[in-house]
C-alpha cells in the first residue's frame, strides 16, 4: 500500500493515458487492423460501430459502480481486465477464426474500458481537491490526447514498419496488440500502488442503498425527458455529426484501399503518420481554438461557424477520392484540414451538452445521458456506412456524407436561441 500524500502528477497523466488508449483501439486501431487482415468495408464498418454500444448505454449501469466498490477497484481492475482483452486479440490475430474470437475481446475491451471511464472520472473528483481539478483539467486532456496519438499514430506506424520488414500483416499486427497488454499490465501494477486512497471512495452502504439508486433512476430519466425543447435538443445530438459518423468509418479504409478499388493504397505506416498523428495534433489544436474562441465571443455566436467547421471540410474527401493524389503530403493536408475543421467544430457540441443539455437539477447525469446520445448519433449512423460506400463507390460515398451533414447544420441554427434562453 503507498504511504502518504500521493503527488497528482504521479498518477493523473498516467490514468487519463489509460482512459485513452483503450478507445482509440476499439474505435480507430480496429478498424485498421481488420483492412489489414482483409475484411470488406461492409463488415467493418457495421462491427465496429456497434463496438460504440457500451459508451451509449454506460448511464444504465454507472450508478453500480458507486454501490459495489470503491473507484479504485474499478480502475485497478477494469485495467487488469483490459490487459487481458489486448493479450486476446493479440494471440487470435493469426488463427483462422480471428473475427469471430478478437471482436469478442473488442466487445469486452469496449464495457471494461467504459466502466474505466466512470470510475477514473469520479475519482478524479475524489482524489483532488476543487483547486487542484481546475489545475489538472488541462493534463489530463493532454494525456488522454497523447493516447490518441500514441495509439494511432505511433502503434500503427510500428505495426506498419513490420508489416513491411517481415511480409506478415498478422504478425505485425499481433505483436503490437501484445505490447499495449504488456503496458497495460504495467499500469495496473502502477496504479495498484500508486494510486491515493481517498476517505470518500467508499461504495455506498447503509438502508435504502439500492432503493435510492432505483429512485435515483427513474427521477434522473424521467427528468431528462421532461426537459423543454427535449425533441429540438435530441434533433441536435443524433444529426450534428451525421455525416462525420458515417465519414469516419470509411476515411482509414480508403486511404489504405487499392487505387483499383478506388483507393489511395497508403501503407499502414502512412495512415499512422497521416491519419494517426498529424490528424490527432490537428484536431487538439482545432478544439484548443474552439475554445479560446467561446471563450471571448460566446457560444451562440459560433454555433453556425463550428457547424460549417465540422462539415465543410468533408468535401476534402470528395476531391481525394476524385484526383486521387501521389504525394503524401498533399493527402496529409486534407487530411489535417478536416481534422482542425472537426476539433473546432466540436467545441459547439461540447458547449451545448454544458450550458443546454446539463441544466436542471442532476446536472453530472443528464450530461452522461447526453453524452450516451452522442455515441449513439455516432453508432447508428457508421453501421450501414460500409454497405452504402460498396454501393456507391468512394466518390459517391463522400458525395453522400456531405449532403448529411446537412440536417447538424439546420440544428446548429435552430438550437441557437436555446443559449439565450
Amino acid at each position: 500500500m503507498k504511504k502518504g500524500r500521493t503527488s497528482p502528477w504521479a498518477w493523473v497523466p498516467s490514468l487519463y493515458f489509460a482512459e485513452g488508449l483503450p478507445y482509440v483501439a476499439v474505435m480507430t486501431m480496429a478498424v485498421i487492423l481488420y483492412k489489414r487482415l482483409g475484411m470488406s468495408n461492409t463488415d467493418i464498418a457495421l462491427y465496429t460501430s456497434w463496438l460504440y454500444l457500451p459508451w451509449t448505454i454506460k448511464p444504465l449501469w454507472s450508478p453500480f459502480v458507486d454501490l459495489l466498490r470503491t473507484k479504485r477497484w474499478w480502475i485497478v481492475g477494469m485495467q487488469s481486465l483490459l490487459g487481458a482483452a489486448l493479450a486476446g486479440i493479440a494471440f487470435f490475430i493469426p488463427t483462422s477464426f480471428y473475427v469471430q474470437a478478437t471482436l469478442a475481446c473488442f466487445w469486452l475491451m469496449a464495457f471494461a474500458s467504459a466502466t474505466h471511464d466512470i470510475a477514473a472520472d469520479g475519482f478524479y473528483l475524489l482524489g483532488l481537491d476543487e483547486k487542484a481539478q481546475s489545475l489538472f483539467v488541462g493534463i489530463r486532456n493532454t494525456f488522454y490526447r497523447l493516447a490518441t496519438i500514441f495509439g494511432q499514430g505511433v502503434l500503427v506506424m510500428m505495426a506498419g514498419w513490420m508489416e513491411t520488414a517481415w511480409g506478415n500483416t498478422a504478425l505485425a499486427w499481433s505483436l503490437t496488440f501484445y505490447l499495449m497488454a504488456g503496458l497495460f499490465l504495467a499500469l495496473t501494477l502502477y496504479h495498484g500502488w500508486i494510486l491515493p486512497r481517498p476517505s470518500t471512495d467508499t461504495r455506498s452502504t447503509g438502508k435504502g442503498g439500492w432503493r435510492q439508486v432505483t429512485r435515483d433512476y427513474v427521477d434522473t430519466f424521467t427528468g431528462f425527458f421532461r426537459k423543454e425543447h427535449l425533441g429540438l435538443i435530441l434533433f441536435f445530438l443524433l444529426t450534428y455529426r451525421l455525416g462525420e459518423a458515417q465519414l469516419t468509418k470509411i476515411a482509414v479504409p480508403f486511404l489504405l484501399d487499392d487505387p483499383a478499388q478506388g483507393g489511395l493504397g497508403l501503407s499502414t505506416a502512412a495512415v499512422g503518420m497521416a491519419y494517426g498523428t498529424i490528424g490527432v495534433v490537428a484536431l487538439l489544436l482545432g478544439g484548443i481554438l474552439g475554445g479560446w474562441m467561446a471563450s471571448r465571443r460566446g457560444p451562440a455566436r459560433l454555433l453556425l461557424p463550428m457547424a460549417l467547421a465540422i462539415n465543410l471540410p468533408d468535401l476534402l474527401y470528395v476531391y481525394l477520392a476524385v484526383a486521387t493524389p501521389s504525394h503524401l503530403s498533399i493527402v496529409t493536408a486534407c487530411v489535417a484540414v478536416e481534422q482542425l475543421g472537426y476539433g473546432f467544430g466540436f467545441t459547439a457540441y461540447t458547449l451545448f451538452l454544458i450550458h443546454i443539455v446539463a441544466q436542471g437539477q442532476r446536472r453530472t447525469a443528464y450530461y452522461a445521458i447526453g453524452t450516451a446520445f452522442m455515441a449513439l448519433g455516432m453508432m447508428l449512423p457508421g453501421m450501414p456506412a460500409g454497405w452504402l460506400q460498396a454501393q456507391m463507390g468512394y466518390t459517391g460515398f463522400f458525395l453522400w456524407t456531405c449532403l448529411c451533414t446537412l440536417p447538424g447544420i439546420v440544428a446548429a441554427l435552430r438550437v441557437k436561441h436555446l443559449f439565450r434562453l
